[in-house]
């Protein structure tokens, strides 16, 4: 006997508070987000500088 076979073949726990959430709800949870705000512009400034100083 397996340590799980008890539990393999129950059926998929559904809540009956709350709704099933959409794909697109979903997926936002997951969407890379920018955890340097403003990381990206001062790269680009940095580089726009540099090109000016040339």
């Amino acid at each position: 006997m397996d340590e799980y076979d008890d539990i393999i073949n129950l059926p998929h726990p559904t809540s009956t508070r709350h709704p099933r959430m959409s794909m697109m709800q979903r997926a936002a949870q997951f969407a890379p987000f920018a955890a340097l705000s403003g990381h990206h512009e001062a790269i680009a400034d940095t580089a726009r500088r540099n090109e000016e100083s040339y």
